[in-house]
């Protein structure tokens, strides 16, 4: 009965701070070195970044990190319920993403995925994006292990 035409987005609110975390890590997103809650705050310190969440009847079902740096979009922390898999929704979700940046002019949205994930490789293939001919360099600022 769901399907993504019954999802609606809105930014993310104090409230739902503790329920998207909680969908990030029952997703595996997030990483040992990456606090959620800082990553979020961060997002929502000002115009430029977001943290846009799905519901169905007033369930939490899925989320997107938006931003961009004036040119380019990114996308973090993309996520929808394994329960509620296979009715669209990550479809949706990119799209309101996307629909976030046009409106804000940004020509181009990015994203990182690590190689080893496959099935998400696969996902955004579906939905027009193509590999880059780029290298992505990291540095930690505080000295951590690059590898990271």
């Amino acid at each position: 009965m769901d399907s993504a035409s019954h999802l609606s987005f809105a930014p993310i609110v104090d409230a739902d701070v503790a329920k998207v975390i909680a969908l990030w890590e029952r997703c595996g997103l997030t990483r040992p070195w990456n606090d959620p809650a800082t990553d979020i705050a961060l997002a929502r310190r000002d115009q430029n970044a977001t943290v846009l969440v799905g519901r169905v009847a007033g369930e939490i079902v899925g989320s997107v990190m938006v931003g961009h740096d004036g040119h380019r979009g990114w996308v973090y922390y993309v996520s929808v319920d394994p329960d509620h898999h296979s009715r669209g929704f990550g479809r949706a979700i990119m799209m309101a993403a996307e629909d976030w940046l046009r409106a804000r002019g940004i020509p181009k949205l990015q994203l990182l995925v690590r190689r080893t994930n496959a099935k998400v490789q696969a996902f955004y293939k579906t939905l027009d994006f193509a590999e880059q001919d780029t290298i992505v360099y990291g540095k930690w600022l505080d000295g951590r292990d690059p590898t990271q």
